[in-house]
């Protein structure tokens, strides 16, 4: 690290949990982000600021007024723009050391498998089972830990599916894809602002914890945030042997 470097992240460094090797592996990860609306804004505007070297944001969703109830990555300016473009411009506003890839697209499984491969930390912050799945099987197969968020009214939930870990469970040990879920969206169901980021600087939290390494994850725990109580849940989460995507 340089001497710009080092003050820039002296508040890190001063953690024993962290300290200089620990700041130095941030600024060599490559952080995976699926999504930039809600959980996505403040996880990469975290990761950024941590100083997380290289973040790629997927994401093929343009800007609109609705969003910036909640997507503090986006502003009104940016109304029509990518949202993955403008994450990027919101980084680089905070920290510009830092490199951001945006990816316009819709990821399908061809590109979620290179697209992960070169990741070291897997951050889910979409909106759909397809897409969850399709991140998740990329995730076991090259081995990447994968932090999931999901919000919607005033209900979150965050947890980590780490195939390094033999004990932990993936996405679909938990949610099976021949499994019938209802799939509900903030534009029909509302979701209250604040929550999005909560349970998004969770994620970024767990992402960093992963990359530095330090403290205990969530893998094999889920985290049940209901936000008109601000009551915390856990749930242990077993890994199923007979999973059609992580099973031995």
């Amino acid at each position: 690290m340089n001497d710009e470097q080092l003050l820039r992240y002296s508040r890190h460094i001063l953690l024993n949990e962290v300290g200089d090797d620990g700041q130095e592996r941030l600024l060599a990860a490559h952080a995976l982000i699926i999504g930039a609306g809600g959980l996505g804004s403040p996880a990469a505007l975290y990761l950024g600021s941590a100083g997380v070297g290289h973040i790629t944001i997927v994401d093929d969703d343009m800007v609109d007024a609705t969003n910036l109830q909640r997507q503090i990555a986006h502003n009104l300016a940016r109304v029509g723009m990518a949202k993955a473009e403008s994450a990027k411009l919101s980084i680089e506003a905070i920290n510009p050391d830092v490199r951001v890839t945006p990816v316009i697209a819709r990821a399908g499984a061809a590109e979620l498998d290179a697209l992960v491969r070169s990741a070291d930390v897997v951050l889910d912050c979409c909106d759909n089972f397809t897409t969850r799945h399709a991140v998740n099987a990329a995730c076991v197969k090259h081995k990447k830990p994968l932090v999931s968020g999901a919000a919607i009214r005033f209900d979150g939930q965050v947890t980590v599916y780490d195939p390094r870990n033999s004990a932990s469970p993936c996405y679909a040990c938990v949610f099976p894809a021949d499994a019938t879920f209802e799939e509900t969206r903030c534009a029909t169901m509302g979701v209250f602002a604040p929550l999005v980021g909560i349970i998004g600087a969770v994620q970024a939290a767990e992402a960093l914890k992963l990359l530095v390494p330090t403290g205990q994850s969530l893998a094999g725990r889920l985290q049940m945030l209901d936000g008109r109580t601000m009551e915390w849940n856990e749930l242990r989460l077993p890994r199923h042997a007979g999973c059609a995507v992580c099973g031995s």
